[in-house]
């Protein structure tokens, strides 16, 4: 089947098996890497993308389904003349990975949370806010500080109200 969408701004045309996943097909159609597949049950977070802004686990979509859809992964994020996007600046900051084979999930998770997240929130507020991304190295410590640090980075960036 021939599945078109939107990925980071660019339209594209995949040719696909009707059961390939969009992680899958990101990743081997499209090489866009930077979505990591890790328990493929939509439990790790590790390949979580934008779709029409929201966070969804690719690993449980199938290619197909995203049809006329746009979607975000980390790889757009960066702005064209390569200055990172505040969360991940927030992220540099505050040390917030280790091997880094999350953050590409907790980063776009962070994005779509603080998007619809109150301006002021506490530590178990994040942390619930991430729930569904797992990290295996840094205790989760310097991700709440970059998750604090990415609303502050965005809020600058708003035109006063």
């Amino acid at each position: 089947m021939t599945t078109k969408f939107e990925v980071n701004g660019k339209q594209v045309s995949v040719d696909v098996e009707p059961r390939l996943t969009l992680a899958d097909c990101l990743r081997h159609e499209l090489r866009l890497t930077g979505t990591h597949i890790g328990c493929e049950h939509g439990v790790c977070g590790a390949c979580t993308v934008l779709l029409d802004g929201e966070a969804v686990r690719s690993c449980l979509l199938f290619a197909v389904q995203v049809a006329g859809a746009e979607i975000t992964t980390v790889e757009g994020l960066a702005e064209p003349d390569g200055r990172l996007h505040p969360v991940q600046q927030a992220f540099h900051e505050m040390h917030a990975l280790q091997c880094g084979f999350c953050t590409p999930g907790f980063l776009l998770s962070v994005l779509a949370f603080l998007r619809d997240a109150p301006a002021s929130l506490s530590d178990d507020e994040i942390r619930h806010g991430l729930a569904g991304n797992l990290c295996r190295c840094t205790g989760y410590q310097n991700i709440v500080r970059a998750v604090r640090r990415a609303g502050e980075l965005l809020a600058e960036r708003r035109p006063p109200a």
